[in-house]
């Protein structure tokens, strides 16, 4: 089968770059579609915005680049084509619990078709042509929570819940689509997966039981849920509860706690660390007693000791200072916005949500951030009296450094058109 990629162009904020660089699972999204199609794909055609298309004679299939989607939507979403051998296209009823929650808000991607939503996502059985109808895969979403919010704290109470597919595509438009994607539509249909196979296959449930009862250890901590690289230094008081994906070169210290996580390669974790539903990067570093909660944490990038991170995106090489929080709860229970595609604040249909930082960052030590602020690429934010809370989106032309008599060793490459003009501080 022939692959055609459209590039989407936008960039995506606070990363000042494309959807298809940024690491999705652990992984440039990209690199991400490219692995699951390989199976089907035999030559692919990458197409920038205006470049003409070739006339193609064989089964095609085309894809817009900033788009999410795992194994199990894709290959029924090729299996269906096939059977139809008719052109298709992707599309979602606008009442799918999955896409109207967590897919469809503060996204500019899909287009209206009556009570659906189109995707770019196509299949031509003899090359591309004009004419295509709606494919629907149903996402099989399941209702699961993830908070119990108390009465008197809002007008939400109860339990606060994901709608989670067991088969997961979505666009990525704003850098809360980042968080859908590694969490909802990543760690926690991962963990619905599993738990829908361990109910339904008795063979399944068997091995588990009996690979658990032979390593001596609790079924959460066996390997058959907790895949452990190459080269890795655990530390026996370690708690390490699956499903769990650890990378190679792994260094792990003593009271360290990770629960369904996916841990990158070559990351080094400290005494008392606490993880849980997130995504570490590769050579990422977490000093003692840091926190993630449901949190993004890309490649090559540091958290420092007593800092606490729930329900954000952290992006590369960003260093994060001692004693921080990124809150996720609006104290007022008013409606949370975020950037959507176009770069407007929009509800982002989140009763909780945290905070997000761009590439290259540098944030000094004891800040507290507001739910759903984000700061810029290559931005550096220095500790003072009047900058230790963040309450407001912060741009690269807010950063500090722009005021320091050294500002030129700051490196900013997501902004290397600029020149900064140090100043006494």
């Amino acid at each position: 089968m022939f692959k055609i990629i459209l590039h989407a162009p936008n960039q995506i904020m606070p990363f000042c770059e494309p959807a298809r660089e940024l690491r999705i699972q652990n992984s440039p999204l990209w690199l991400h579609q490219r692995n699951l199609l390989a199976p089907y794909v035999t030559r692919e055609l990458e197409l920038k915005q205006g470049e003409p298309l070739q006339p193609v004679k064989e089964p095609t299939i085309v894809y817009r680049d900033n788009l999410f989607f795992d194994e199990f939507y894709i290959q029924a979403f090729i299996e269906e084509a096939k059977k139809k051998n008719r052109p298709v296209r992707a599309a979602f009823r606008a009442n799918d619990p999955a896409f109207r929650e967590h897919a469809l808000p503060l996204s500019t991607s899909y287009t209206p078709a009556g009570s659906l939503y189109l995707a770019d996502l196509w299949y031509y059985p003899n090359g591309p042509k004009a004419g295509v109808e709606p494919l629907i895969i149903d996402m099989q979403a399941r209702e699961i929570g993830y908070y119990h919010v108390p009465t008197y704290m809002g007008d939400q109470s109860g339990d606060l819940v994901f709608q989670v597919p067991l088969r997961a595509m979505l666009a990525i438009d704003s850098w809360a689509h980042v968080f859908i994607a590694d969490m909802v539509f990543g760690q926690f249909a991962r963990g619905a997966r599993f738990e829908k196979r361990l109910n339904e296959d008795v063979k399944f449930k068997i091995k588990i039981l009996g690979k658990a009862i032979y390593e001596g250890r609790q079924v959460l901590e066996s390997s058959e849920l907790v895949k452990v690289g190459k080269g890795c230094v655990i530390d026996p008081s370690a708690v390490i509860h699956g499903p769990a994906i650890i990378g190679d070169n792994v260094t792990i210290n003593a009271g360290a706690v990770i629960e369904n996580s996916i841990i990158g390669n070559n990351v080094n974790i400290s005494q008392d660390v606490q993880i849980m539903l997130s995504v570490v990067g590769d050579g990422a570093f977490l000093p003692f007693r840091a926190a993630l909660f449901m949190t993004t944490l890309m490649e090559n990038s540091m958290l420092a000791q007593n800092t606490c991170l729930q329900m954000c995106v952290i992006g590369r090489n960003t260093f994060i200072g001692a004693g921080s929080t990124w809150t996720d709860y609006n104290l007022i229970p008013a409606p949370l916005r975020a950037r959507d595609g176009n770069g407007k604040l929009s509800l982002s249909n989140r009763p909780v949500m945290g905070g997000c930082v761009g590439h290259n960052c540098r944030i000094g030590s004891g800040m507290i951030v507001y739910p759903a602020r984000t700061i810029e690429s290559d931005v550096v934010l220095a500790a003072s009296n009047t900058r230790r809370v963040i309450d407001r989106d912060i741009s690269f032309e807010d950063s500090d450094h722009h005021h320091l008599k050294l500002a030129h060793l700051h490196q900013t490459p997501y902004h290397k058109n600029v020149k900064d003009k140090g100043e006494s501080w």
